[in-house]
């Protein structure tokens, strides 16, 4: 059975809808505000299906998560006692104080950095908005922060996808199964 080929012509199918491009920047939005899915999901099969349109995409989802970014610093100065509970029990309590560190001790950096932390961006934006950061600041350092992975991406896909997609589709019944096998380790493993 070819779960993993079918599931990738899925993939690819949709990042050639013609709605793609507004789902990618409605996903980078979310995402920098209040949803936990990385626009990455849709931003990598985008860059594969159209590599001479990855600059485009990039500074779509780049342009995208910097506003929604925004809205996470509004939604941190104005509604963080709404939002402090569903932080909690959304398990994001410890990376909430973590960003607090970061900002107690980078700054504005924090917001540059956070563009390739594992901690959700989401949660950097909500944070400079409790601690009032200067929103100026914060935004160029959304823009360096985000658009320096988005582009990144972008570009070694746009330049090594086309190159790579022969070899994935190969072996992707067995990169499939070995990316699920990695997961659930690590899932087992944060259970111990």
């Amino acid at each position: 059975m070819k779960l993993f080929s079918s599931l990738y012509d899925k993939v690819m199918g949709w990042a050639k809808h013609p709605h793609a491009e507004l789902y990618l920047g409605s996903l980078s939005f979310a995402e920098s505000s209040f949803f936990p899915v990385p626009p990455d999901i849709m931003l990598i099969p985008m860059v594969m299906a159209r590599p001479q349109r990855w600059l485009w995409l990039a500074a779509l989802t780049t342009a995208a998560s910097v506003i929604g970014g925004i809205a996470g610093y509004l939604i941190g100065a104005f509604a963080f006692d709404i939002l402090h509970p569903l932080i909690l029990e959304w398990g994001y309590g410890d990376k909430l104080e973590q960003a607090k560190n970061w900002f107690e001790h980078w700054g504005v950096w924090a917001v540059v950095v956070a563009g390739f932390s594992p901690i959700p961006y989401k949660i950097f934006t909500i944070t400079a908005g409790l601690l009032s950061m200067a929103l100026i600041p914060f935004t160029f350092a959304s823009i360096i922060g985000r658009g320096a992975r988005f582009f990144i991406v972008s570009a070694l896909l746009a330049w090594l996808g086309p190159r790579m997609e022969p070899l994935i589709i190969r072996y992707i019944e067995w990169l499939g199964w070995i990316i699920v096998a990695a997961l659930l380790l690590i899932v087992l493993m944060t259970q111990v």
